[in-house]
């Protein structure tokens, strides 16, 4: 099988395009003919080494797959050869096949085509764990979401407007505050030539957001401190600006502000090396994501969510799926098809 492989962690130019044996199936888990793999932020930082989790060299990168069933284990019940299924991997995803957890699959429903799928194992149950199960959001409430016009920024406007927000967004740049406003953003902030927080105040009538989604740290997040909501919640997912934010703790105390800090893979069962698995905290877990993901395909059906491509590349395009990413200009999500 064609496979991206990484062999050293380093720029994304050191990956090559190889022939590997397909993997051997083994209990628990499904093989999976690939038809489309996400291209993530998180993906790159792995290539690079920057990632908190580090596969053992040499790896096959990619966390989010779509495809279709080739043969189950003999201990998985629910999937048949043919079914068009989505789901997270640890690695593997940039490869013609791959082996994942039975647990973690689920079946694509009508209408939706693969590389818009791939926004299902990560991005979408990513934004709905952390407005509900940890901000806890009402609907009404008001939520900022930065780094809008980005696969995890755009599903979060979308996730916050289904779950009844008022939802302000912020890109760099009138044309991904288009694609926002398009997908639901109530309110825009074009970061390149407008002040975040007096934007925010004065959309807010001067109270401020009460959720906060940041997947870019820096200045941003330094902006947010300035404009959440007394009570408010914000909830850092990532630091595509390059820089982790240093958080006076002054201003969460005079404001009652909470920081939240989520980690999607942990309830893909995803520990950190070494650690001690409770098997029925992660089928716990499991079964949340499950039930967000029946919540989240229903909004699909419903027109709600309307997952955005911003390219389905060949997998020997992989540089100019990456440079997208890398040079932040992606609007939406990116994912390779290792069948081309």
């Amino acid at each position: 099988m064609r496979a991206l492989v990484c062999h050293e962690y380093g720029p994304v130019e050191n990956l090559k395009i190889e022939e590997l044996p397909p993997p051997a199936l083994k209990p628990g888990h499904v093989r999976v003919a690939v038809r489309a793999a996400g291209v993530s932020f998180a993906t790159l930082l792995g290539v690079q080494g920057k990632h908190q989790n580090k596969p053992a060299l040499p790896y096959i990168p990619g966390n989010e797959i779509a495809g279709v069933v080739l043969e189950a284990a003999a201990d998985v019940a629910g999937f048949a050869p043919g079914d068009r299924v989505t789901g997270p991997v640890a690695s593997g995803a940039f490869a013609a096949e791959v082996l994942a957890p039975a647990v973690n699959l689920c079946r694509i429903p009508d209408g939706l085509d693969f590389a818009a799928a791939t926004s299902f194992p990560t991005l979408y149950p990513t934004a709905y764990g952390a407005l509900r199960w940890k901000a806890r959001m009402a609907p009404g409430e008001v939520l900022l979401v930065h780094g809008a016009g980005g696969g995890s920024g755009l599903t979060a406007v979308e996730v916050g407007k289904a779950m009844g927000a008022t939802v302000i967004a912020t890109a760099g740049g009138a044309d991904k505050l288009v694609v926002a406003r398009v997908h639901g953003a109530d309110h825009l902030i074009d970061t390149r030539r407008e002040d975040i927080r007096a934007r925010v105040l004065d959309v807010t009538g001067g109270r401020g957001a009460d959720v906060i989604y940041d997947p870019v740290g820096g200045e941003v997040f330094d902006a947010s401190l300035r404009c959440v909501a007394v009570e408010g919640r914000i909830i850092p997912m990532g630091f595509a600006s390059g820089k982790i934010p240093q958080i006076p703790a002054n201003i969460l105390l005079v404001k009652n502000v909470t920081v939240i800090g989520f980690y999607y893979g942990y309830y893909n069962g995803w520990g950190r090396p070494g650690e001690k698995v409770d098997e029925a905290d992660v089928a716990r877990r499991r079964q949340l994501v499950r039930d967000a993901l029946a919540d989240m395909f229903g909004w699909f059906e419903q027109g709600k969510l309307r997952p955005r491509v911003a390219g389905h590349f060949p997998l020997a395009d992989w540089l100019d799926a990456f440079r997208l990413i890398a040079d932040r200009k992606v609007v939406g999500k990116a994912a390779l098809d290792p069948t081309r």
